[in-house]
């Protein structure tokens, strides 16, 4: 699923934690997860998100790490193990074909897109492949960086993600980012 994969020696950098004073993973999910939970990382690099992300979920949590670039796989490996985290995390390598998480259809509480669908060739085929996991009342929170992606980019890729079968629950503040928070469309059609 790439397009214009990001270089895995770039995971350093958005892996260091000066990132946290204008994109703090802990306030940006806080308000979307309880202990617990099941989150889907999709594109999840060395893990800036993911580490945050276990600890949110707590120990009975988990979080399924996805990434097409083994050697940011390896190095959020590293990192889980050292922070002690990494009995909560689960990584996948994933292909260019997909993300190959048939396995986990309805298991998601959350899923979480950052700045990735602006690397993926057909946004529809990954909000297709996610959507299935999601439970009934699961969440997929779409981040993009305004650097990056334009309004209009971003509008379109909302407009994408509904002909999918999402509907907007809200548009979180992030900064330096494009963001929406979206919930599947009861298979009914009722939104």
């Amino acid at each position: 699923m790439s397009q214009g994969v990001c270089p895995w020696w770039l995971g350093y950098l958005l892996a260091c934690p000066l990132r946290r004073l204008f994109q703090n993973p802990e306030e940006i999910f806080r308000p979307f997860l309880r202990e617990g939970m099941t989150v889907l990382d999709v594109g999840c690099a060395m893990g800036f998100f993911t580490l945050p992300l276990a600890g949110l979920v707590g120990p009975n949590g988990r979080v399924i790490a996805v990434d097409m670039q083994e050697r940011m796989i390896r190095s959020l490996k590293k990192r889980a193990t050292k922070a002690a985290l990494d009995s909560r995390i689960e990584t996948r390598i994933c292909s260019s074909g997909g993300l190959g998480i048939d396995d986990l259809a309805c298991q998601i509480d959350l899923a979480v897109a950052f700045a990735v669908v602006h690397e993926v060739p057909t946004p529809a085929s990954l909000f297709a492949e996610i959507r299935p996991s999601l439970k009934a009342d699961g969440k997929f929170l779409i981040a993009e960086p305004t650097g990056h992606v334009h309004a209009d980019q971003f509008e379109e890729t909302v407009r994408i993600a509904e002909q999918a079968g999402f509907c907007i629950v809200e548009r979180p503040d992030i900064r330096r980012s494009r963001s929406v928070l979206l919930r599947p469309i009861e298979r009914g059609g009722k939104s």
